[in-house]
């Protein structure tokens, strides 16, 4: 059975993962027969967004906690995870992939991944 990593980066498409892409991503690995082994930085969010409103709350919530709610606690921190262990990896997108995993949102063109 292929192990796929899927790298979230929180809880919501406008500070985390967009939640859509998340869960089906989950869902056809399922189907398909490989086993999901969600992995999140254990890190502050860059921001944490009211998505009702759509402005930053000036709250702060971590990465990891928040990835959990997609994978429903079973979530491992992206550092704790050898890359002998997967056969593959999926980001599903939302603008926290710009802001948790790296600094494009910040950075543009000269962005680095955020290193956990």
């Amino acid at each position: 059975m292929a192990k796929i990593g899927v790298l979230l980066s929180g809880c919501g498409v406008m500070d985390g993962s967009e939640i859509h892409e998340a869960t089906l991503t989950l869902y056809f690995l399922d189907k398909h027969g490989a086993e999901a082994v969600c992995i999140a930085p254990d890190k502050d969010q860059a921001d944490v967004v009211d998505h009702l409103a759509g402005a930053a709350t000036g709250e702060s919530r971590n990465v990891l906690r928040e990835s959990a709610r997609i994978a429903r606690g079973k979530v491992r921190a992206v550092g704790g995870v050898g890359v002998d262990e997967l056969d593959g990896i999926v980001i599903p997108g939302g603008y926290g992939a710009a802001k948790n995993l790296c600094t494009f949102a910040v950075e543009g063109p000269a962005a680095a991944w955020i290193r956990t």
